[in-house]
């Protein structure tokens, strides 16, 4: 059965060079557009079917624009929040994603310069991963998600020649990495270390292998 995949473009940094690149062999079921997320849209020229957010941060011309293609267009949705919630325009974003059923979600724009948002967004992968769906957040140079069950990497399909590991669970227990230039054997990996920092694969396939807990895996290229 086709897996159905959410497109999120959120209002961090988005590269349009990259982001048109990124998307040229890229297919969605469904794009929505988080806030500011809503320039990338229109920079990019992508279809869109939700928008959502406070809109605090859209130019009133663009947020104008599509309006009026919501109002002239039946597939468009378009709710505005109030600015003072409780949840992040992403975070509703993702929520929209889960409820769509999403089988992968696929971030654009949840990285950049507020170091505070970044946090958060990583964090937020929570949220499909615990209704087993897969979700990512990708930029230019890295891939971020998450993981709470044993992992098979391809080395061909990796984004990028570096990959680190981060606990975001207080620990993560019996880690072990085989494939790996740096590998580990039942390792347990606690908040406050560096030692999943910068790996890297040296296998045509990569294990991760751990008993509980949940893992922050970059992939990350130059």
């Amino acid at each position: 059965m086709k897996q159905k995949r959410v497109l999120i473009l959120t209002g961090g940094t988005i590269s349009v060079d990259f982001a048109k690149k990124f998307l040229e062999n890229q297919e969605f079921d469904t794009v929505i557009a988080a806030d500011s997320g809503l320039k990338s849209v229109e920079a990019l020229n992508l279809p869109v079917d939700y928008i959502l957010g406070d809109f605090d941060s859209v130019p009133s011309d663009i947020l104008e624009q599509y309006r009026t293609y919501a109002k002239e267009k039946q597939h468009i949705t378009m709710k505005k929040y109030n600015p003072e919630k409780d949840e992040t325009d992403t975070q509703i974003a993702i929520t929209l994603a889960t409820e769509l059923e999403a089988d992968e979600i696929v971030i654009l724009g949840a990285t950049g310069t507020r170091i505070d948002h970044m946090l958060a967004n990583i964090h937020l992968l929570y949220i499909p991963l615990k209704q087993n769906r897969k979700a990512c957040i990708i930029d230019e140079h890295n891939k971020i998600y998450l993981i709470d069950q044993n992992t098979t990497l391809i080395k061909d399909k990796l984004y990028g020649s570096y990959l680190s590991l981060l606990p975001l669970t207080e620990t993560v227990k019996h880690v072990t990495l085989e494939g790996f230039k740096y590998p580990l054997l039942k390792r347990t990996l606690h908040v406050g270390e560096s030692i999943g920092i910068s790996n890297e694969v040296v296998s045509p396939k990569a294990n991760i292998l751990l008993e509980s807990g949940i893992l922050v895996v970059v992939e990350s290229k130059d």
